[in-house]
C-alpha cells in the first residue's frame, strides 16, 4: 500500500545531495528504489549521493552504469545501480541479477519503467523534473514500511534545518544492540556531529506484574535520560557527550562526536595502558557524589533509577530463559528455576550495603573513546549513557575488567583491579575486601545476564554474530565465581554443567 505523496522543493544541487542521503537513511533490505525523470533532471546526482552516502564514502567513484546496466557497491548494505534506459526488452530485467541484489541489499534503478512488469513494485519511487527557476522538484511515495522509515529521516531533515544544521550531509555509523540508530552529520569547516536516533517505545509486552522487562531493569525507551546523565557528568568535568540541540518528544538528538579511536588495538586486544586510565577514571567517577535528580537542558528532567534486586534478579533470568535452553536443550522448570532464584537472592542480599555511585551500566571498549590529544578526565570519552542509574559502584570496573567485546588476559585483570584499589586505598570509608566481593558478584551477575542476552540476539533477532562472545564470558564466569560469596550459585552452575566449555 502507498504511502502519501510527498514533494520537495530543491533550491540547488547541494540540496539534490541532502536528499540523497536522506532516502540512504531510510533504506533496509530488500527495497528498491526507482527513480525517474527527464535527461538533466538531477537523476544522476540523486543516484551518486545515495550510493555514497550508503558507502559512507562522499569521494567514491560512481560512473553511470549507463552501458554496463549494473554496477555494485559495497556499503552499509550492498547496494546496485541500474540503469535500464538501454534495455531491449523487459525478460532482460532477470539477467541483470536484481533479484539477487535485492536478497543481499538494495537496488536503485534507474528508467525503471523500461524494466515493465519484469520489476517489483517500488519500496520508494522517486520522480525528478526541473523547475522555472532553475531548481528541482521531487515527488517521492514510498510503500509499506518504507514510507514510515521515509518520513522519518525527512523528519530527521527537518530537526537538523531547525538546529542550523540543515545543510549537513548524512552517512550511517555502526550501531550497537538496541533499537537506536547513528549517523554521522558533516559541514564543511564544523567538526562532525552525531545524530542519534531513538524514537521512544513501549518497552516490550509484559513480563511480570504487568511490567515489561525494560522497566523491571529500568532499562530506557527515551533520550531523556541520555541528555540528564551526559549533563551530569559534563557538570562534573568529564567527556560526556555535549547535546546541541534536542527533540525530546520526537527521540532525535544532535551531540558532539567525541573521536573514533578505542582502547583496543587493531587485532581487537586491550591496550593495557588505556585500560589503566579508564579503570583511573572510573575511580574518579566513584569518589563523586551524584545526584539522583538531574535537572538538564531541553527540559529533560530524570530520576536516576535504583539497580535494586529486582533489575538484577530480571537480568540474571536471561541465563535461565534463552542461554540454558540453547545449551542444554531443556527449558528449566519451576523447581530449578525456584532454586535459581533463591541462590542469586542468597548472593544480591550480599551487595545491598555496599558502596553505591553513579552506574553506567555499559561501560566497557565499545563505549570508551580514547582522546591522544586530551589530558586528564578528558583524554577518556563517555557514550552509550542512558541506561545509568545508582548501584553498586563494583558494576562498572566488572563490565571493563571482563570486556564482553574483547578478551581481558588474567594477568591484566589483576594488575587493573590492583591499580583501582591503590587510588581507593586513601578513600574515607573505601574497604578493598567489600570492593573485591562486590566485584565477583556483579561480574558473575553481568555475564550471566549477557550470555542470555547473545543467544537472545542470536534467536530472536537474528544476530548471530554475538555468539562468537559466548566462549570469552564463560571464562570470566569461572574466573570471578569462585569466590566464596558465590558458592550457592557456583554449585547450582556445576551442577546444570553451565560452566563447561560446551555445556551439554
Amino acid at each position: 500500500m502507498s504511502g502519501e505523496t510527498l514533494t520537495l522543493d530543491l533550491a540547488d544541487e547541494a540540496a539534490t545531495i541532502r536528499l540523497g542521503g536522506d532516502i540512504a537513511a531510510a533504506l533496509a533490505r530488500g527495497d528498491l528504489v526507482a527513480l525517474t525523470g527527464d535527461l538533466g533532471a538531477g537523476k544522476t546526482t540523486l543516484a551518486r549521493a545515495l550510493i555514497r552516502a550508503l558507502a559512507a564514502d562522499p569521494d567514491l567513484e560512481v560512473p553511470s552504469p549507463t552501458y554496463t546496466l549494473a554496477q555494485a557497491y559495497a556499503a552499509k548494505m550492498p547496494v546496485t545501480h541500474f540503469d535500464f534506459y538501454r534495455l531491449s526488452d523487459a525478460s532482460e530485467v532477470a539477467e541483470l541479477g536484481l533479484e539477487e541484489a535485492l536478497a543481499d541489499g538494495v537496488a536503485l534503478v534507474e528508467w525503471p519503467e523500461h524494466g515493465g512488469d519484469a520489476l517489483p513494485p517500488a519500496a520508494i519511487a522517486v520522480s525528478l523534473a526541473e523547475t522555472a527557476d532553475g531548481g528541482r522538484r521531487a515527488t517521492l511515495v514510498a510503500t509499506g514500511d518504507a514510507d514510515t522509515r521515509l518520513r522519518r529521516s525527512l523528519a530527521i531533515r527537518a530537526f537538523l534545518e531547525k538546529a542550523g544544521w540543515g545543510a549537513a550531509l548524512r552517512s550511517h555509523l555502526a550501531g550497537d544492540a538496541s533499537t537506536r540508530s547513528f549517523e554521522l552529520a558533516r559541514i564543511a569547516g564544523e567538526p562532525d556531529r552525531i545524530v542519534m536516533d531513538a524514537p521512544e517505545h513501549a518497552g516490550g509486552p509484559p513480563v511480570r506484574d504487568g511490567l515489561p522487562y525494560g522497566a523491571i531493569a529500568h532499562v530506557t525507551t527515551a533520550v531523556t535520560p541520555f541528555v540528564a546523565v551526559s549533563h551530569s557528568l559534563r557538570r562534573q568535568g568529564f567527556a560526556a557527550p555535549e547535546v546541541f540541540a534536542a527533540d525530546l518528544e520526537a527521540g532525535i538528538l544532535l551531540v558532539e562526536h567525541l573521536g573514533s579511536e578505542g582502547i583496543l588495538d587493531a587485532e581487537r586486544r586491550p591496550i593495557a595502558a588505556r585500560y589503566e586510565a579508564a579503570v583511573g577514571l572510573l575511580a574518579e567517577i566513584h569518589r563523586r557524589r551524584w545526584a539522583s535528580t538531574i535537572e538538564a537542558p531541553f527540559g529533560a528532567r530524570h530520576d536516576l533509577p535504583p539497580y535494586d534486586r529486582d533489575a538484577m534478579m530480571i537480568e540474571v533470568e536471561l541465563l535461565l530463559d534463552w542461554y540454558v535452553p540453547a545449551m542444554t536443550g531443556s527449558t528449566p522448570g519451576e523447581t530449578d528455576r525456584r532454586a535459581f532464584v533463591a541462590a542469586w537472592d542468597e548472593v544480591f542480599a550480599r551487595v545491598a550495603d555496599m558502596e553505591k555511585s553513579l552506574v553506567l551500566r555499559d561501560f566497557h571498549s565499545p563505549n570508551i573513546i580514547w582522546r591522544d590529544d586530551r589530558q586528564g578526565l578528558d583524554r577518556l570519552g563517555l557514550i552509550d549513557l542512558q541506561d545509568a542509574l545508582i548501584g553498586p559502584a563494583a558494576y562498572d570496573a566488572a563490565a571493563l575488567v571482563h570486556d564482553a567485546r574483547a578478551t581481558v588476559p588474567a594477568a591484566l585483570e589483576t594488575a587493573l583491579m590492583a591499580h583501582y584499589c591503590s587510588i581507593r586505598a586513601a578513600d574515607v570509608g573505601f574497604d578493598e575486601e567489600a570492593f573485591r566481593m562486590a566485584f565477583a558478584i556483579m561480574s558473575a551477575q553481568r555475564c550471566s545476564k549477557i550470555l542470555g542476552i547473545f543467544v537472545r540476539l542470536d534467536r530472536r533477532d537474528g544476530k548471530p554474530a554475538y555468539l562468537a562472545h559466548l566462549p570469552r564470558m564463560r571464562d570470566y564466569l569461572r574466573r570471578t565465581i569462585a569466590h566464596e560469596a558465590l558458592a550457592p550459585v557456583r554449585a547450582l552452575y556445576e551442577r546444570w554443567h553451565l560452566l563447561d566449555e560446551t555445556p551439554a
